[in-house]
C-alpha cells in the first residue's frame, strides 16, 4: 500500500508546517501513528485519506460523477479515475457508507504550504487572482467535491462541512476558495444561457467587495444571453450561499467539465452563525 507524500503522514508537532492537515492525539498508539476518523453521523463516516488506496477511491467516484454522469472529458493517468498535477499536494476528505464501506462523498483541499509547492491552485488555472494575493498566506482552496446520486442528502454535505470547519480552525485557516460549477450541457446541447442568468441573479445578491473581485482566464459572453428568467441555482452553490460565501465575479467556461465555474469565497468570520455555532459544536475541545 503507496504512503502518500507530505503533509499526508501524521506528522511530529515539532516539525509540521501550518497548513499540514494532522496533528497527534495523545491518544493514539505511538507505536503505530494510526490518524482517526473525525467523526461518524447517522450511517456515514468521515475521514481523511492516509494512503494512495484511498486517494483512488475518492478518485474513482470523483471520475463516475464527473465523466459518466456529467459528460466531462477528462485526461488521466489512471483508466476509471479523475486524475489531475493537484491531487498528490492535496489533503483529500472522504465520507463512506458505514454499512458497505464505499466512499460515496469527497472534497480535496490544497493548503497554503502546498499550493506554494505546486505553484499555484486550480483555481488560478481559471481566474485572474491577483487581488486575492494578500489572502493567500491563510487562504485553503476547496474542490473537486461530489457525492454519488444515491446519496445526496444534507447528511452528507453537513458532515463534509463539519470536518472542513475543525480542518480550518485546527490549522488556524480563515478563508476558503473554489470554483463552484454551473453544468452547461443540457439535451446534448451546450448552452451558457443557465450559467449566465445565475451570474446575473446571484451578483445582485451575493457579490464580494470589490477589491476581491477575480477576472476569468476564458470568460464566459455572459451578457448575450436573457436574465429575465428564473434559473435554480445548483444545490452546492445554493448551500455554499447559505452557510454566508460571496462570488468573486463572473464565471470561467470549463469546456473539459461542460460547466461554468463560479470563483466563490468564504471567510469563517463571515459563516452563518447558525452554521458557526453547528460546526464549532462538533469541534474537539481545544481546536
Amino acid at each position: 500500500m503507496k504512503e502518500l507524500p507530505n503533509p499526508t503522514f501524521a506528522l511530529s508537532p515539532l516539525v509540521m508546517p501550518r497548513g499540514s492537515l494532522h496533528r497527534r492525539d495523545s491518544s493514539l498508539d505511538a507505536a503505530n501513528g494510526a490518524v482517526p476518523a473525525v467523526g461518524e453521523h447517522r450511517g456515514i463516516a468521515v475521514s481523511w485519506a492516509k494512503h494512495q488506496d484511498e486517494v483512488r477511491a475518492a478518485q474513482r467516484l470523483r471520475f463516475d460523477v464527473f465523466a459518466t454522469e456529467m459528460g466531462a472529458r477528462l485526461s488521466t493517468s489512471v483508466p476509471g479515475h479523475d486524475i489531475d498535477l493537484f491531487d498528490d499536494y492535496c489533503e483529500h476528505l472522504l465520507v463512506r457508507d458505514t454499512a458497505t464501506q464505499k466512499v460515496i462523498g469527497t472534497y480535496r483541499v490544497l493548503t497554503p504550504v502546498q499550493a506554494k509547492r505546486v505553484g499555484s491552485t486550480y483555481s488560478d488555472t481559471e481566474f485572474d487572482l491577483t487581488r486575492l494575493r494578500g489572502l493567500r498566506s491563510r487562504m485553503v482552496e476547496l474542490g473537486r467535491s461530489c457525492v454519488h446520486p444515491d446519496h445526496r442528502h444534507g447528511g452528507v454535505i453537513l458532515a463534509l462541512w463539519g470536518a472542513l470547519t475543525e480542518f480550518m480552525l485546527r490549522n488556524e485557516l480563515d478563508t476558503m476558495i473554489g470554483c463552484a460549477s454551473i453544468p452547461m450541457l443540457s439535451n446534448g446541447v451546450v448552452s451558457a444561457q443557465a450559467a449566465a442568468t445565475i451570474w446575473h441573479q446571484l451578483s445582485a445578491t451575493h457579490l464580494a467587495p470589490f477589491e476581491f473581485h477575480v477576472q476569468p482566464r476564458l470568460a464566459l459572453p455572459v451578457e448575450a444571453f436573457d436574465h429575465s428568467i428564473y434559473v435554480e441555482p445548483p444545490a452546492l452553490i445554493k448551500g455554499y450561499l447559505r452557510l454566508g460565501a460571496k462570488i468573486l465575479g463572473a464565471p470561467a467556461w470549463d469546456p473539459d467539465f461542460n460547466s461554468a465555474d463560479l470563483p466563490m469565497l468564504l471567510r469563517i468570520s463571515d459563516m452563518s452563525p447558525r452554521y458557526r455555532r453547528h460546526f464549532r459544536s462538533r469541534t474537539p475541545a481545544g481546536n
